[in-house]
């Protein structure tokens, strides 16, 4: 990230932004001037000097979390596109940390499925992922040091997997959801798109509250190599890409070993698939019964889907989902970190779909908390990386790991 800025120059950034966004279309609405500066603290706290560890860094919302002054749209003609009151509890800490919201991000229409207008930095032909396409694309083009995002499936990992940016989804319930959008109680968690690790990290010491007492890896950490998913092949080069970030980490001595095929990982993707449908189903369906008309058809298929659903069967899925959230050693058995792929491979060509979330939702399912970090190419020139996994509330452990990491792994 670069050094907290007293002097932001907020009126050049944003239309340099807007400049710049006319082919990539990563923002969904983009601040005034006037309006970022005096939100920058608040209203009410206009006239006090602006300070906190992030101060004049400015970043993206997706446009699912509420910011004050600015419309919370969800990628949606059925939304209410009045402005928000006040800011979601996340942007309200980042606030009083110095940083500056300048806009809001694309998202997939309630950050399900249907692509937004964003395209991908690196080849506009190719999809930048979802549902946080937006704040992945605006981190990725260098608009912004970091952007907000959230995940229900993959929706955090995957676009900045496409994108070449460092993605975190923090453990679920770490970061407040209060001014979120909800598709999913059990599932939807809020993170962020970030430029460097370091950037990461600084963002999460403001918005999640320190780990477990004692909480630290051992010397050498261990790390069990997951590189199946339960219904998606990985590709040659984003395995190979996967193998190379693990011998660099057996170069850094940390213990590396590989994992077998995943007992779970089938009831895990059933699981999660029972718990999306039916929570996303009965989040909308009052939007469905007044604006059906204008929801697209991917959220009404999954209304519809997920409202023939038993309630016995989301019973069971919740009692499943508990069980195993905590489980870690019953599981990957005693190693502190998972090194597994974050996306099948590199950003496939077309823009109709996000891509597939194979690697992504039995995380999300768990709750740990995963971090994407870009490490290769491929023969096109789109980025290719790996996800690192820790257990639940391990933020910080694994944030710090990456930040010990990153530089024998990082692209070059």
């Amino acid at each position: 990230m670069h050094p907290p800025r007293k002097d932001l120059n907020l009126s050049a950034l944003i239309e340099q932004v807007r400049e710049n966004d006319r082919d990539l279309r990563a923002w969904a609405h983009l601040a005034t001037a006037a309006a970022a500066d005096v939100a920058t603290m608040g209203a009410a706290a206009a006239d006090k000097p602006h300070s906190g560890p992030l101060v004049g860094v400015p970043f993206g919302v997706k446009d699912v979390i509420d910011v004050a002054g600015m419309p919370t749209r969800c990628g949606s003609d059925g939304s209410d596109a009045r402005d928000a009151d006040v800011d979601a509890t996340c942007v309200n800490l980042l606030r009083h940390a110095g940083a500056v919201p300048i806009g809001k991000t694309v998202t997939a229409e309630y950050a399900f499925r249907t692509p937004g207008p964003t395209r991908n930095p690196h080849r506009p032909d190719h999809t930048p992922g979802g549902s946080s396409s937006g704040s992945a694309a605006a981190v990725a083009a260098g608009m912004v040091p970091f952007a907000l995002g959230t995940q229900t499936g993959g929706s955090i990992i995957r676009p900045a997997a496409y994108c070449g940016v460092v993605g975190f989804k923090p453990s679920f319930g770490a970061v407040p959801r209060a001014g979120l959008t909800f598709t999913c109680e059990s599932l939807d968690v809020i993170g962020w798109m970030a430029d460097t690790v370091d950037t990461a990290a600084a963002i999460a010491e403001v918005l999640i509250p320190p780990g477990p007492a004692g909480a630290g890896t051992r010397r050498p950490p261990k790390v069990a190599l997951l590189a199946q998913a339960a219904e998606h092949p990985l590709d040659e080069q984003a395995e190979q890409a996967l193998h190379s970030a693990a011998d660099r980490l057996r170069e850094l001595g940390v213990d590396v070993h590989t994992l077998g095929a995943w007992a779970h990982a089938g009831e895990l993707t059933r699981t999660h698939e029972v718990i999306m449908r039916y929570e996303i189903a009965r989040s909308l369906r009052p939007l469905a019964d007044r604006y059906s008309s204008r929801l697209g058809a991917d959220v009404l298929d999954v209304i519809e889907m997920g409202l023939s659903l038993p309630a016995a069967d989301y019973a069971a899925a919740r009692r499943t989902q508990d069980s195993l959230r905590h489980d870690w050693a019953g599981l990957i058995g005693d190693a502190d970190f998972v090194l597994t792929p974050s996306a099948p491979g590199a950003a496939p060509a077309g823009l109709a779909s996000t891509g597939s979330s194979a690697f992504n939702r039995n995380w999300s399912l768990l709750g740990w908390p995963c971090l994407h970090l870009p490490t290769q190419r491929d023969a096109l020139g789109l980025p290719l990386g790996v996800q690192l996994v820790a257990p639940f509330e391990h933020d910080h452990d694994l944030l710090a790991a990456a930040r010990l990491w990153w530089p024998a792994l990082r692209a070059q």
